[in-house]
């Protein structure tokens, strides 16, 4: 079983990314309203994808990536999500560890797509 996690400070975006993913095959989705319940979330379960927000109150994304352990961003796909497709946002983030970008808003297919894909290992 294949575990994700939601990182999103929007009640709305985030119920609509686990609708779209709850579909999924042998993946187990936990969601988290901000920064702080992610790393909490991540210091005691392992995750094989977070989709993270890039900007939160309090600890933006690019936060929470600092403070996660490098073993952690080793073992854990991150996607980061964000209204602000800059290349300057998408460069930091890489720099912090997430290893894949997408720019909101997005299609439910558009996600759904790029998660099948990080999950089986062809997203490169």
């Amino acid at each position: 079983m294949q575990k994700i996690m939601v990182v999103d400070d929007e009640e709305v975006l985030r119920m609509l990314i686990e609708d779209t993913l709850e579909d999924l095959e042998n993946v187990e989705i936990h969601t988290a309203e901000n920064g702080l319940e992610a790393l909490t979330k991540l210091s005691t379960d392992p995750y094989d994808l977070v989709i993270l927000d890039y900007m939160m109150p309090e600890m933006t994304g690019i936060e929470v990536l600092q403070q996660l352990d490098e073993e952690k961003k080793k073992t854990t796909a991150i996607l980061m999500l964000t209204a602000k497709a800059q290349d300057v946002d998408r460069i930091r983030a890489v720099e912090a560890g997430a290893r894949y970008f997408m720019p909101k808003p997005f299609s439910p297919m558009e996600l759904l797509q790029i998660v099948e894909g990080i999950l089986s290992g062809e997203e490169k």
